[in-house]
Formats: C-alpha cells, sequence, structure tokens
C-alpha cells in the first residue's frame, strides 16, 4: 500500500509534518512497516482540502487531530485484509 502525503506550503502550515510523524508511528506500533510504504509529494492541488493524503492514488483530507481514525479506517482495516 502506497501512502502518499502532501508536504507542500499548504499542507505544511495545516500540519502536514504532524500528520507525517504520527503516521510514522503507527505503521511502527502496528508492525506495518512491510506492507505500508510513506510517501511525501510537493502539492497535490487541492490546497484548501489539506493536509492532502493519497492512499493507493484514491484522495483523503487529513488532520493532525484526526489522523488516527484515518489510519484505522483506511490504512490498518486494508492491510488487514491482505494479511
Amino acid at each position: 500500500m502506497k501512502v502518499t502525503i502532501c508536504i507542500g506550503s499548504s499542507c505544511h502550515i495545516k500540519g502536514a509534518r504532524s500528520v507525517v510523524e504520527q503516521l510514522q508511528e503507527l505503521v511502527s506500533q502496528n508492525h506495518l512497516d512491510d506492507k505500508v510504504e510513506l510517501c511525501g509529494s510537493f502539492c497535490m492541488g487541492k490546497c484548501q482540502q489539506g493536509v492532502c493524503i493519497t492512499v493507493d492514488n484514491e484522495f483523503y483530507s487529513v488532520s493532525p487531530e484526526n489522523v488516527k481514525d484515518f489510519f484505522n479506517e483506511h490504512i490498518a482495516a486494508c492491510t488487514a485484509e491482505v494479511i
């Protein structure tokens, strides 16, 4: 699974660094390092909706406050099906 987080200026202001750090920790805590590839990207073109994330090319808008819910619903739940 490829998870790409926008780290462009608009998303950075909206908390991209915190989102990245939280996702790194959640992936590690859940032992998904071999199933989840975290990548960064500059500007995904949806600056009003940031922090922008794609999971296998599907777009999501995430904030530092809802990263854990996002992770559980769109990453952990999907990787569980692959196991």
